[in-house]
């Protein structure tokens, strides 16, 4: 049976803007950008959480749920300096440390670098030696796989420890809201809903062949999970998938020069990125948002892979000019590659004459 840790910061944004300024303590602190910005909510303090603001959300809307609160820009300068160091004090206990995040990540502590066989023991010291070497809470949760472990961190928030064993495993999944489910969005919990399913034990009743008719291969993983099952491994690195560059605009943009001149420079960061990072890739992919927030997406397939900055723009040139709508406005641009080769040693000039 494995030992399997979940470390979540707390409000990690939040919480480190108000390390840095105390006076911000006990305030409505939302992080993101001014809410006359185009900017969304990054993180905020859960004082702000009280009044509906939550991540992902405009800034001008959560400024309208909660015009006290104070809003800041993020400084990922600051946050990358304390995740570097929340990482130092995981890989004092394991080598098998796997990231979701700056502020999150999973611990395969079966066989760990102290020797220790009490798994909570080791979640207690890293909650220490984090606020030690950070000053910041974190929430943790311990269990036997990954996905316990994740309900667990999120039991007792801010600053919990919980523990999720086989014996205590069906009376906490069986009381969990389907919404609460990590892995069930919010479409997915409402179509549950409308089926019937509102809690782990309603999910339970199923059986996997109806799960998987009415969510494909996610049913038999919502069969497993509300069973205590999840045979996912805690992997300290894992390849990126893809890699891309985006830009929320000060300004909607209807002109089309203006973008080509904006994608122009996406596509530039975006080889800088790939150089550095000694990748390329085969699949150009196009990200469009317009001003109803309403999000498009287009890629094209290249024989061979490329990290040739006229070869990506000409490419992502043509997906915007295909598929713009030239009566709306357009709130974001993105360009990426997928289907990467992490391992490429071809030179710059070889590519571009292969090209």
């Amino acid at each position: 049976m494995r030992k399997i840790i979940h470390v979540d910061m707390d409000a990690f944004y939040a919480a480190v803007e108000i390390r840095e300024n105390p006076s911000l303590k006990g305030k409505c602190l939302i992080v993101g950008g001014s809410p006359n910005s185009r900017g969304v909510v990054s993180t905020c303090s859960y004082e702000a959480r009280k009044f509906g603001v939550r991540s992902g959300m405009p800034c001008s809307q959560a400024w309208r749920l909660c015009p006290q609160g104070i809003f800041v820009n993020c400084n990922f300068g600051l946050y990358r300096e304390a995740s570097a160091k929340i990482r130092e004090v995981f890989h004092r206990y394991t080598s098998l440390v796997e990231p979701v995040s700056l502020d999150e990540a999973y611990l395969d502590v079966t066989t760990n670098l102290i020797d220790e066989p009490d798994s909570m023991v080791i979640a207690r010291r890293i909650k220490q030696e984090i606020m030690e070497a950070t000053q910041l809470t974190c929430s943790v949760g311990v269990s036997f796989n990954k996905f316990l472990a994740k309900i667990g961190s999120e039991m007792q928030k801010p600053d919990g420890l919980s523990q999720i064993t086989p014996e205590n495993a069906p009376e906490i999944l069986f009381a969990l809201p389907i919404g609460k489910f990590h892995g069930i969005g919010s479409v997915t919990a409402a179509k549950m809903q409308k089926m019937g399913i509102h809690t782990g034990a309603d999910l339970h009743k199923w059986s996997a062949t109806d799960l998987v008719n009415h969510f494909g291969k996610m049913g038999l993983f919502f069969y497993n999970v509300v069973r205590g099952i999840d045979e996912r491994e805690v992997i300290s690195y894992r390849d990126p998938k893809s890699i891309s560059c985006e830009h929320t605009f000060n300004e909607d943009i209807s002109d089309m020069k203006e973008l080509v001149q904006n994608l122009k420079d996406l596509v530039e960061r975006l080889v800088i990125r790939m150089h550095n990072k000694n990748i390329q890739g085969k699949s150009i992919m196009l990200k469009i948002k317009y001003d109803n927030f309403e999000l498009v997406t287009r890629s094209v397939s290249l024989t061979q892979s490329t990290a040739d900055q006229k070869t990506i723009f000409k490419h992502a040139q043509r997906l915007l000019v295909e598929n713009w709508d030239e009566s709306r406005k357009i709130r974001l641009l993105g360009v990426g590659l997928s289907r990467l080769d992490l391992d490429s040693s071809t030179s710059e000039e070889q590519l571009f004459l292969d090209i």
